[in-house]
């Protein structure tokens, strides 16, 4: 498997990110490789058994200014809803290091978004990585680059 072009430092940080959601029934967080209860009773009661959590912020790890990251949310935004990945299967979130480093990435958590189409939307964005969960509720990194 070829080596990622993404650094060591950027992959440990996207590793003990907090990954916020925004859930109509109870916010979560979810965190790489450690089982989400909620994300499974959300899979339960959607009737999904996959979700992956997005971002349009900063992409390729380059900080970008608020604005940008603002507009690019917006764009992301609005191509889940040409997506028709809408009404009920898309959460607000935010994604965030524990140390407070970097700001908080506005973000989505898009149910049933299959690890191709995750894939897909997150280069679409020009983005180092996604977190992905199947129906094990397990939130993995997936590198992008």
């Amino acid at each position: 498997m070829p080596q990622s072009r993404v650094s060591d430092q950027l992959i440990a940080a996207y590793r003990s990110a907090n990954y916020r959601v925004a859930s109509s029934c109870e916010p979560f967080v979810l965190r790489i490789d450690q089982h989400s209860e909620p994300l499974a009773r959300l899979f339960a009661t959607s009737g999904h058994h996959c979700a992956a959590f997005v971002t349009a912020c900063n992409p390729l790890g380059t900080l970008q200014t608020f604005e940008a990251n603002r507009a690019a949310s917006a764009r992301l935004a609005g191509r889940l809803g040409q997506l028709a990945w809408g009404e009920g299967r898309v959460f607000a979130g935010a994604g965030g290091d524990l140390a407070g480093t970097w700001p908080e990435e506005k973000s989505f958590l898009v149910l049933g978004l299959d690890l191709d189409a995750a894939r897909a939307l997150g280069r679409e964005f020009s983005q180092n990585a996604i977190v992905w969960a199947g129906n094990d509720a397990i939130p993995r990194l997936v590198l992008l680059r």
